[in-house]
């Protein structure tokens, strides 16, 4: 698995196929890493490496992926990795998928560098709808088994880390009205749990100027014709 470094973040990464390239972000919280596309109910490294270079990465401090840790960590940090390393690789305009905290990554992508994403992906993203605390206790878990790495940080710098990723509202990172000026072609699959609000999908692709809502995508019975429509989707937008 190869590395690309920047400033003391050591990030992993793996390309698999050839073609536009797809930027993939994995579900998992802060563990978000590649393995986690594994047991997903859409892959899109086995669905899209035939036809696209599918970038798939360990965010920092998930998987095999490290960095240095301080209070003043947040969205803007993940988001230079991913412009790192794509930028590393060449990459221009690229297509992203995100699942879960992917969602929230694709929007920080896409008010960054709008004219760099062809087209988004999000699978079942994460939001605020009185699950706060249950995003905290997320992190709070993430923290205690990274902490043994990070001795010097304090438990302030850990709280104001927390706060920064999942203090806000809507998606965490941005409000509506980010959404709600998005410049991008959205395709949403819909979310169903705690962590991926129903009404937050629904709020994306009600407000997004061009989004398309799946309803149904994850059960057995409808994975084919999702998996279908989202190559669909990234082919009219490549």
């Amino acid at each position: 698995m190869p590395v690309f470094e920047r400033n003391e973040a050591r990030i992993h990464y793996e390309i698999h196929g050839d073609g536009f390239p797809v930027l993939a972000l994995a579900p998992g919280g802060m563990r978000s890493s590649v393995p986690y596309w594994r047991n997903a109910p859409y892959d899109p490294i086995r669905r899209l490496s035939s036809h696209y270079r599918v970038v798939a990465m360990d965010q920092r401090n998930a998987g095999q992926s490290t960095a240095p840790i301080t209070g003043d960590d947040g969205w803007q940090d993940y988001l230079a990795d991913q412009l790192g390393l794509l930028d590393h690789l060449g990459i221009g305009r690229f297509h992203v998928i995100g699942m879960c905290i992917g969602g929230s990554f694709i929007m920080e992508l896409i008010r960054a560098v709008p004219d760099r994403v062809a087209s988004a992906v999000m699978l079942q993203p994460i939001g605020y709808d009185d699950n706060r605390q249950t995003f905290f206790e997320m992190f709070d878990s993430w923290a205690e088994e990274v902490k043994p790495l990070h001795p010097s940080v304090s438990d302030e710098e850990w709280a104001r880390f927390r706060e920064t990723m999942f203090g806000g509202d809507f998606l965490f990172n941005v409000g509506e009205d980010v959404v709600a000026a998005c410049p991008v072609p959205l395709l949403v699959a819909m979310g169903t749990d705690v962590y991926h609000p129903e009404v937050t999908s629904r709020r994306i692709a009600g407000i997004a100027p061009q989004a398309t809502l799946i309803e149904r995508w994850k059960e057995p019975e409808h994975v084919e014709a999702a998996s279908a429509a989202i190559s669909g989707f990234l082919a009219g937008n490549s």
